[in-house]
């Protein structure tokens, strides 16, 4: 994922985490804020202590990187997936499942406005 695209200070965390409405299922959290000053959609990704060592909070972030760029999403978002303990016995599949199912919910998958506004 490229740097543009990627939510790395704790002030831009902290925005979201206040401002934001969040949307949860058994493996994440998803917490999300309309960010008009940019023009795709920028990603965060929080994996506490208690989800295991770091080899594990590492890998779940790495999963869920992949998820996003595999996933189209509607632009102009700030979005922090926040991952629960249970995330750490999740396969790449589940935690992919669940990641869009967030998403879908949230309605900021790309392709499912699209598609709405075709059928209409």
């Amino acid at each position: 994922m490229q740097k543009e695209f990627r939510l790395r200070k704790t002030r831009d965390f902290s925005l979201v985490y206040r401002v934001g409405r969040s949307w949860a299922n058994d493996f994440l959290v998803l917490k999300a804020m309309p960010n008009h000053e940019v023009s795709g959609c920028r990603f965060g990704f929080s994996v506490g202590k208690r989800t295991g060592n770091a080899v594990m909070r590492n890998t779940i972030k790495r999963r869920l990187r992949e998820t996003v760029r595999q996933t189209p999403v509607k632009a102009g978002w700030d979005i922090v997936f926040i991952a629960r303990a249970r995330a750490r016995n999740a396969s790449y599949h589940r935690l992919k499942a669940s990641a869009t199912s967030l998403l879908r919910r949230a309605d900021l998958l790309a392709l499912q406005s699209e598609t709405e506004r075709a059928s209409a």
